[in-house]
């Protein structure tokens, strides 16, 4: 059957009663409206409890607003089955499916219920000490089963997912008033803006405020401003959409659902700023006291959220109890509608003049100093309270109600800022914590930075919003400042009020509704000495899980703060951490469908390599490359030789595309590659590049690679495919943790770059005919240098690198184009008898000229002047990463492995590679290990590089490679077997 809004306002709220939706919940049908969540849906509908609780399954409904609200947590059923999803911000849509989490046989009627009455003897911590004796692992699948709320899918569901990227001048977190002016101010500065909102509607706080705006409602001042901003070409707006984690380098991760363009379900946005304001507003704490979480205590805004946004009625008879002036707003807004008021309980022992006249024109007792002790529990909602006076403790009042009114205080949302590493202080006059010092280019506004006047919220957002412009290099102004009509209050005062004293072992009161965490936890947490801040929230779990602190930790603070007899400010906070909300791995992995966790990445050109027949390899990182492309009955052996004598004589050409790639940018980037490579980048000239090695910290070859100067503070840096995201973990560190004062951003853009490398002693002939505006003379594009131009209309970066030996072009375009090139090319290149080389062709060559290659002669065990690169140190610089630990091996390691080549004396035995090198026929230990071996077509003979102890002293020995049992005798040489002095790759 379906049940009717019975709950609903006839008019209101921003609800759109033309488009009604149907919905099942726990098994029943429902209707909401477009533009309900699920659980104004449900409260709309008369449904109490939505949940049981992590701990002692007590029943839950909505109590707070969006994503603070964390007892309203729910499992989605059917094609879009997830767990653990908050019917707060869960938009109600067509069909949707939803059921109760943590509860059997119902959400009414729960078994797990019963811990309740064992719960003196399972405090916060109590398995710490509980499942010791006789071993944790005796316990663990009992209590991991019981762990957790919902389940996860049992297959995948058919839902599309997307990963994008952005950049910006400014990002704007949060469309509440602030926020709106922040992005106005920064559009009209002709800055590049996004706007990112987690809530269904833009407004923030202007959702349940009955304010005038320049002559506008609310609501139509935030669609007017909306409007504005949606007209400007550069602006993006992403509403329902959550910034859940501020990163390094000033990036935001942004999880956006239900994009309105497609069918996606999520898109996970990595959007990197020059200039974020977080104007994240403030979340409303809860004052703690007895059965202060039963369905029917809500905070005032989420109760002014249900009836000014979705026209609800959450209760018929409310008490508002409170600490400060802003619960008194919610007094017009409930009398408007009906609803009666049973009274005001304040803390406070004197209230304001104006707060009193308010509840004069409502016919609302306040009772001053006084406190709700404890919530009255009926069949499924708050029935009543005990409200007892501060001064006599023995004045204690019983009053009926179904809806209690809490207000704390006010919470800046400062996740956000702490995940950036900006500090936190305590600011006495909100009872609260707000930014104090930034760490990234970073402005708060409004709320979020203690604010809460709305005209002092919209002069914020003006301000702010320019200077953000400003710092990004926009001509911008404060705009205008809207004249406003508040209606209430203009003022914020507040008595700092924490928890009721309820004695060792009362009725629970909560402190983190996601963590079942008790007044009384924190009292044993202080007596079992667990009251520094680290400690307590890993002991009792205190602002942990779903909650993050949103409405839990400035309240554990507090309390911890009057157990110890201390300040707030001396216990301090933890540092957030991101997620700031859940976000599904699905959002995280993007449209990747598929058993592989990790899939394999593929360049432009897969498809035309596959369709030539290509035999396609894991080129490290998961590319996917050619290895080889084998002729109709031709073996793999044949086909190497095929394509390296192509290369050798005539012209061949590979796909370079997954060589890692990154942009260096800034005023620091020499200071950081001098720190990272050996050698000295001080005097590159634009367009000219150098090759160079990278040390660990202990002082072994990390990798190599070439870097270009593009312009005066751009570099391009490549290196080894398969270490591309190690390069990258060390250069984030070294620019954002170890070195933070250099001024140098790291962009990878592998997957940016296609990547055509043409070799072969024709190469420059071929590419003299091509369509193209660039001269390919070795007068201007000799070997280390770089040209941009065009070929065939194709913007294209073309360096003169050479990883074969051979005269090189390797031939960059931007990946949209990368199968075009290659195409053409190739075209191009049917005259010269062109062919195309896989990854195996490449290793003969390299293994030819000597080149180094990771995992076989840099193995992490050698060091440049072990490979016979000594040339590469400048002995000038004062310092680079691992300079002082090579320097302390080598002075203490006499017997060093060396880079050698070796000659079997029978030419035509290949060597294994990793065979193991002995002087004689003993078995004494290896002397040094085969690194690479190949047959060489230019050579005619089989050729092999090897690591040998003190090997370059010992040319012309003989050593004894061990395979399979036999010995295979081999003459040491120098590990250079074709072109010695460079002349063919240098023409």
């Amino acid at each position: 059957m379906t049940v009717s809004n019975i709950r609903r306002l006839p008019d209101g709220g921003w609800v759109d009663r033309s488009r009604p939706l149907k919905f099942r919940f726990n098994g029943k049908d429902y209707t909401g409206y477009s533009g309900d969540t699920l659980a104004s849906a449900l409260m709309a509908n008369g449904v109490d409890v939505l949940s049981r609780s992590f701990k002692y399954h007590r029943p839950r409904g909505v109590q707070s607003v969006g994503a603070s609200d964390v007892s309203s947590m729910v499992q989605i059923c059917g094609a879009e089955e997830s767990p653990n999803v908050l019917a707060s911000v869960q938009p109600l849509h067509g069909n949707l499916e939803a059921r109760s989490v943590n509860c059997w046989p119902s959400v009414e009627f729960d078994f797990g219920a019963v811990i309740s009455t064992i719960s003196p003897i399972i405090p916060s911590g109590f398995y710490y000490k509980t499942f010791m004796w006789p071993h944790w692992h005796v316990f663990e699948p009992i209590i991991r089963k019981a762990a957790g709320f919902g389940k996860a899918p049992g297959q995948v569901a058919d839902r599309s997912f997307q990963n994008r990227f952005d950049h910006c001048d400014v990002l704007v977190v949060g469309s509440g008033p602030s926020g709106l002016m922040a992005a106005l101010s920064a559009a009209r500065s002709d800055a590049r803006v996004v706007l990112v909102d987690e809530m269904i509607h833009p407004g923030g706080s202007l959702l349940y405020r009955n304010s005038s705006i320049d002559g506008y409602s609310a609501r139509q001042w935030v669609q007017n401003c909306v409007n504005e901003l949606l007209g400007f070409e550069k602006v993006t707006h992403l509403q329902n959409a959550t910034a859940w984690g501020y990163l390094e380098g000033n990036m935001v991760c942004v999880v956006e659902r239900k994009p309105c363009s497609s069918e996606i379900s999520e898109c996970n946005w990595k959007i990197w700023a020059n200039q974020v304001v977080l104007a994240t507003g403030a979340i409303e704490r809860p004052i703690v006291f007895a059965n202060n979480d039963v369905p029917g205590v809500m905070q005032c805004s989420a109760v002014r959220t249900a009836l000014q946004t979705y026209a609800v009625v959450p209760g018929k008879r409310a008490l508002l109890f409170t600490n400060n002036d802003s619960a008194y707003e919610t007094l017009e807004q409930l009398h408007s509608v009906g609803i009666e008021i049973a009274a005001v309980v304040d803390v406070r022992t004197t209230v304001r003049m104006e707060l009193k006249r308010l509840a004069e024109k409502t016919d609302t007792e306040i009772l001053e100093g006084y406190v709700v002790s404890k919530a009255l529990v009926g069949r499924k909602r708050v029935n009543g309270v005990l409200v007892t006076s501060l001064t006599n403790p023995q004045s204690v009042r019983q009053i009926e109600c179904d809806l209690v009114c809490v207000s704390g205080g006010w919470n800046p949302a400062v996740h956000l800022f702490s995940q950036s590493r900006g500090s936190l202080k305590y600011d006495d006059s909100i009872a609260g914590f707000v930014p104090k010092q930034a760490q990234l280019a970073t402005h708060v506004t409004g709320a979020a930075n203690g604010v809460f006047s709305l005209d002092n919220c919209l002069v914020s957002g003006s301000s702010v919003g320019a200077k953000a412009a400003t710092a990004a290099g926009f001509h911008a102004q404060s705009i205008r400042v809207p004249e406003v009509l508040d209606g209430i209050l203009s003022d914020y005062h507040i008595e700092p009020f924490w928890s009721v004293e309820t004695g060792e072992r009362p009725a629970k009161a909560f402190i983190d509704m996601a963590g079942d965490v008790t007044v009384f936890d924190l009292r044993l947490a202080a007596r079992e000495g667990y009251a520094q801040i680290e400690h307590l929230k890993r002991y009792t779990t205190t602002g942990m899980g779903l909650d993050q602190g949103k409405t839990a930790n400035v309240n554990a603070i507090g309390i911890m703060a009057n157990l110890t007899d201390s300040h707030p400010s001396e216990i301090g906070t933890t540092t957030f951490r991101p997620p700031y909300t859940p976000v599904e791995f699905g959002a995280i992995a993007g449209s990747r469908q598929g058993k592989e966790v990790l899939p394999y990445r593929h360049t432009p050109m897969t498809q035309w390599h596959r369709q030539q027949g290509a035999v396609m390899y894991e080129a490290g990182a998961r590319w996917r490359r050619p290895g080889y492309y084998p002729k109709s009955g031709e073996l793999m052996d044949e086909a190497v030789r095929r394509e390296c004598r192509a290369v050798r004589t005539q012209v061949g050409m590979y796909d370079g595309s997954p060589l890692g790639k990154f942009e260096l940018c800034g005023e620091d980037v020499v200071k950081m590659l001098n720190l990272v490579y050996t050698n000295n980048f001080e005097r590159l000239k634009i367009g000219q590049g150098r090759y160079g090695i990278m040390l660990t910290e202990d002082g072994l070859i990390f990798d190599d690679g070439v870097t270009f100067r593009l312009d005066e503070q751009r570099y391009l840096m490549s290196c080894s495919t398969g270490g591309a995201l190690h390069v990258e973990s060390k250069l984030d560190q070294l620019v954002h943790i170890d070195q933070p004062d250099l001024k140098c951003i790291v962009t990878p853009v592998t997957s940016q770059w296609a990547n055509a490398t043409v070799c072969g002693p024709m190469a420059r002939q071929m590419l003299e005919t091509a369509d193209t505006d660039l001269d390919f003379s070795r007068e201007s594009l000799p070997f280390m240098q770089m040209s941009e131009g065009h070929i065939k209309g194709m913007p294209v970066r073309v360096f003169r690198v050479s990883f074969t030996g051979e005269l090189s072009f390797e031939v960059n375009v931007p990946s949209r184009f990368g199968l075009q090139l290659w195409e053409y090319l190739m075209e191009l290149g049917a005259d010269w008898n062109i062919c195309p080389v896989g990854s195996e062709s490449s290793h003969v060559l390299r293994v030819e000229k000597g080149f180094l290659s990771l995992a076989h002669e840099a193995d992490s065990t050698v060091d440049p002047i072990d490979l016979g690169m000594k040339w590469l140190i400048d002995s000038r610089k004062p310092d680079f990463i691992g300079k002082r630990a090579m320097e302390i091996r080598r002075r203490h390691q006499q017997n060093r492995p060396e880079l050698v080549g070796l000659l079997p004396k029978n030419p035509n035995q290949l060597i294994a590679e990793g065979a193991p090198l002995k002087s004689d026929s003993t078995e004494d230990d290896s002397e040094g290990f085969v690194t690479a071996s190949v047959w060489s077509d230019v050579c005619n003979r089989t050729i092999a590089l090897a690591l040998l102890n003190e090997g370059r002293s010992r040319e012309g020995e003989t050593v004894n490679a061990w395979m399979e049992g036999k010995i295979l005798p081999a003459v040491v040489t120098q590990p250079i077997f074709y072109d010695p002095q460079g002349v063919k790759l240098r023409m």
